[in-house]
């Protein structure tokens, strides 16, 4: 072969021997010299796997294997695009770059408005001038209408022979369900009873079971299967049931307000005071434990709990002086005493304000986790001043049988918030501790401690914040502000606390705010501003609000400072007449109406005058003869109230509904603030409503009366002879607790301890 010329370049050299290749091959396969070379382009071939598919419109994704296979010493890369993809379907990864020899996948998936059809999907693959393709058959289906069944919760623990606890079920429709499903129950442990024992849903409407487990039942868990029907469509939900059997005489412990996250005010194991024996002759005050500032929280209690290698029954207590007590509440002996305020500080002044005075140290009710830590762990918040008066809020966490700071402990409480409300800067809310108190008690809730902020009565800027901080690690973990582009709003609750129902969603009332009556297209606030508000706050991620209720006059109601947050919440299950269960939250506040909202819908904002208030369960309007600064107990499908300068009242459920006239009073009236009573009861039996009588720094009366009938008193502490039964003076907001035989009453200097009187 003869030599190209010189001063040809490459480039024509390089396509001349492309255009002599096939001459050269000719010639050899025509008997040429058999010691020549044959010269094969190098290639390579496009294969995908498999070669049909089905895709479901909105099912899951299809899996295609690429790959390019070498040939004559191919080693280039393969560059590889989708084409032919219908409307709606995709590919993932769009393009590929394939190695010879080496597979890759590519994912089709049908979105939801893809419609039925078939399809050649082309897979191009290119390197160069080579260039070669695999075809895919996909048909695209249509998926059938269908549903899915869900239970809440999906585990539950029932306590033999005593009341039972509702699960939630719900069919979810599925691609254009229409059809009912028909509900049936299997797997239910021998004592265990199902009412009702079938259902019939509607997709989206949720129905309740409660599940009841005999006096005779043995402890143990088991599965309970929901199976949900319609045509040939079924599918099921699993329950995981715990039984236990209930403790024998044993004492419960009080590790939070109004002894549980529901906050109905009711110890219904109480077997030691009873209407016999409640009276002025075997009961009446047995002792006083001294204490070094004003009781405005609840004191907490711990049965059995080992402190200094001794078992003991223990009452905690905490003060404005920003002290915590440990006592042995049988014997009323200090076991620790711990100051939560730091060396050179002192407890806050009252700002001017009389809503708490003189001091501010500790206000709201501590919290207890009897399991944290290698003893157990109390949470509590405490303000304080400086020696530059600077003010300090700051969670502590204390070990509940020496008193110490656990390791991490305290944590000084700051944040800041998107917004342009109260004390905003550069478009965030900041938290000033100076403006704020902690009076609202303290929840625990799947291992946080949240807590709520109120303002100095009305006075500075303020707005309504609700923290949630980790209990193990005191790290902040989840902020809300529920009036971040606005004025006032504020967690007050006269004390009561931050409520959780068995599905986790948390209940808490507003007090005066700006609220924003231009809602976005779901009905919210359109600025975030809460105000006066009830609200439903979802603590799963990131604490949102999923739903609130407004009165249809709130912005006025809020310029006359006739909130609804200034009293607590109580969240209730009650049945009607054929045994649906009603998941309600109650609230009542300034302008004297009692406020019964559905957890699952509480109403949102309509300011209709039409029809006032329509969006909500229930209003009780002109029952109240006062302002309400209380939360109400709960007890035997009766809600009792004592708002400011009223009676005691009861207020019996009916099919659901509250009646909207009391069934009984008491003969005494309560004067500001009124009374947050208490209720002791053996199960549903021997009930006692307990409630303090007293203005602030006077001489406070206990109260006992007939749950029944709230005219008939079992006994008062100054119907004793010799002024023998003296309480001392009262407290504002402070209920009393109840406990293995035993009542605590908070006071300005001493917690005052009644029970039945040694003859």
């Amino acid at each position: 072969m003869r030599s190209l010329p010189r001063n040809l370049d490459t480039g024509a050299a390089s396509a001349l021997t492309i255009f002599l290749l096939p001459f050269f091959l000719f010639l050899t396969s025509c008997g040429g010299n058999s010691s020549s070379t044959i010269m094969l382009q190098p290639d390579f071939s496009l294969t995908s796997s498999p070669a049909t598919v089905t895709l479901v419109a909105g099912g899951p994704g299809q899996t295609i294997s690429v790959k390019a296979a070498p040939a004559n010493g191919f080693v280039n890369m393969v560059n590889v695009a989708v084409t032919g993809l219908p409307s709606g379907v995709t590919a993932q990864p769009a393009t590929l770059m394939l190695t010879p020899g080496t597979a890759q996948n590519v994912t089709l998936k049908a979105g939801s408005s893809a419609a039925a059809g078939n399809a050649n999907i082309t897979f191009s693959g290119s390197s160069g001038m080579l260039s070669h393709s695999a075809t895919v058959m996909a048909t695209i289906s249509t998926p059938p209408p269908d549903f899915s069944l869900t239970v809440a919760p999906t585990s539950l623990s029932l306590t033999a022979g005593a009341a039972g606890a509702s699960v939630s079920v719900t069919a979810t429709a599925v691609n254009g369900f229409t059809g009912t499903v028909s509900v049936s129950l299997s797997g239910l442990p021998a004592g265990v009873t199902a009412n009702p024992t079938t259902l019939s849903l509607t997709p989206g409407m949720v129905q309740s079971v409660t599940l009841t487990a005999a006096a005779s039942v043995a402890a143990g868990s088991s599965t309970v299967t929901f199976t949900g029907a319609s045509g040939s469509l079924t599918h099921t939900a699993s329950l995981a049931l715990t039984l236990q059997l209930p403790a024998v005489t044993a004492v419960p412990d009080v590790t939070t307000y109004h002894y549980n996250v529901g906050r109905d005010g009711l110890n219904s194991q109480e077997t030691i005071l009873t209407p016999a024996n409640v009276n002025p002759t075997d009961f009446g005050k047995i002792g006083s434990f001294p204490v070094d500032g004003h009781v405005d929280a609840e004191p907490l209690f711990l049965a059995n709990l080992t402190v200094g290698g001794a078992k003991h029954n223990v009452l905690y207590i905490a003060t404005e002086h920003g002290t915590m007590y440990a006592i042995d509440a049988d014997t009323l002996t200090q076991l620790w005493r711990t100051s939560v305020i730091p060396a050179g500080e002192a407890a806050s002044d009252d700002h001017g304000c009389s809503q708490i005075t003189p001091a501010i140290g500790i206000t709201s009710t501590p919290v207890i986790d009897r399991s944290l830590g290698p003893n157990g762990t109390i949470f509590t918040v405490a303000m304080s001043k400086d020696s530059s008066n600077a003010y300090h809020q700051r969670l502590h966490a204390l070990d509940i049988t020496t008193g110490l700071e656990v390791t991490g402990s305290p944590i000084e409480i700051t944040a800041s918030y998107p917004g342009n409300g109260d004390n905003s800067v550069s478009g965030r809310v900041v938290f000033d501790p100076s403006q704020y108190a902690e009076r609202a008690a303290l929840l625990l809730l799947n291992g946080n401690i949240y807590t709520g902020w109120t303002s100095h009565c009305d006075a500075g800027q303020y707005t309504a914040w609700v923290m949630a901080y980790s209990e193990t690690t005191l790290q902040q973990t989840q902020l809300l502000n529920l009036t971040p582009n606005g004025h006032r709003g504020s967690v007050w609750m006269s004390g009561g606390g931050l409520a959780t129902d068995s599905d986790g969603f948390i209940y808490l009332l507003i007090s005066n705010g700006d609220f924003d009556t231009t809602l976005n297209g779901n009905g919210f606030p359109s600025q975030g501003d809460y105000g006066n508000a009830m609200v439903k706050l979802n603590p799963t991620g990131t604490l949102s609000v999923v739903d609130y209720f407004n009165t249809y006059n709130t912005v006025s109601e809020s310029n006359a400072d006739l909130d609804l947050g200034s009293g607590g919440a109580v969240l209730l299950d009650v049945k009607d007449t054929s045994n649906a269960v009603h998941h309600l939250i109650v609230g009542a506040g300034k302008d004297q109406n009692i406020f019964l909202a559905d957890r699952t819908n509480l109403g949102k904002f309509n300011p209709s005058t039409a029809s006032p208030d329509s969006n909500i369960y229930q209003k009780i309007t002109g029952q109240l003869a006062g302002r309400n600064y209380t939360t109400p107990v709960y007890f035997n499908g009766v809600l009792y109230y004592g708002s400011d300068g009223d009676s005691l009242k009861a207020f019996p459920f009916t099919n659901a509904k509250l009646a909207t006239t009391p069934s009984s009073h008491s003969a005494a009236t309560f004067s500001h603030p009124g009374t947050t009573p208490a209720v002791s009861a053996n199960g549903t039996t021997n009930g006692i409503v307990w409630a303090v009588q007293g203005i602030t720094n006077s001489a406070a009366v206990l109260h006992a009366y007939d749950p029944a009938d709230l005219s008939h008193e079992y006994y008062n502490s100054s119907q004793a002879p010799g002024n023998r039964d003296s309480v001392g003076g009262s407290n504002k907001f402070i209920t009393p607790l109840v406990i293995n035989g035993k009542v605590y009453i908070g006071t300005p200097n001493a917690v005052a301890v009644f029970g039945l009187l040694s003859h």
